[in-house]
């Protein structure tokens, strides 16, 4: 009974430092590597989507609680395009950071 287990216990590590020994080949080869930057960019370009949704969702309900819209004349429903606030961009917003 005691061989028995320790055989199994070493193919099953065998198997799994195998599998483990060509995921990390792979990921170090060229197309691992290409695959690994596209994975990244995709995640960055949807996190700046949510954060650009994000800070319009908000914008509007700035615009809203402010009163800032545009101001309707008689009879006139609707209220055009929503007004954009001008927000400094993240390198300006403070000049003594270089």
């Amino acid at each position: 009974m005691g061989r028995g287990l320790w055989f199994a216990a070493g193919a099953g590590t065998a198997v799994y430092a195998t599998i483990k020994a060509r995921r990390l080949a792979y990921r170090l080869s060229a197309g691992g590597v290409a695959d690994q930057v596209a994975a990244l960019r995709l995640g960055v370009r949807a996190l700046g989507d949510d954060i650009a949704a994000g800070t319009r969702k908000r914008e509007a309900e700035l615009v809203e609680e402010l009163g800032l819209g545009r101001p309707r004349a008689a009879g006139h429903d609707d209220p055009g395009p929503p007004v954009r606030l001008v927000t400094p961009r993240p390198h300006e917003a403070r000049k003594d950071v270089t």
